[in-house]
């Protein structure tokens, strides 16, 4: 019982999935008549999806510049940048 439910769910989601998606639902959208709220409305939603491109910008970036660290520099020049050479120590003034 508890299966046919959650397919008549999904069934009909996706049906109105699939009427919402198409062409003749959408040209029935008008926004002539939609004010000053809307407008704003839109232009904020851009300017929260736009700001999201900076930390994405960084990771990509980042992302590119550790793999070309990896593959153009030789085993021994990153071993080398990555462990110290030598430790030494450090006079304590008392």
């Amino acid at each position: 019982m508890l299966k046919i439910k959650v397919a008549l769910k999904s069934g009909f989601m996706a049906g109105l999935i699939t009427l919402i998606a198409s062409p003749a639902f959408a040209r029935s959208i008008s926004m002539k008549e939609g004010g000053t709220a809307l407008w704003i409305f839109l232009i904020v939603g851009a300017i929260i999806i736009l700001l999201q491109l900076i930390p994405a910008l960084i990771l990509f970036f980042s992302f590119i510049g550790t793999t070309t660290t990896m593959v153009f520099k030789n085993g021994k020049g990153v071993r080398e940048e990555v462990f110290l050479q030598e430790a030494e120590p450090v006079k304590v003034k008392k």
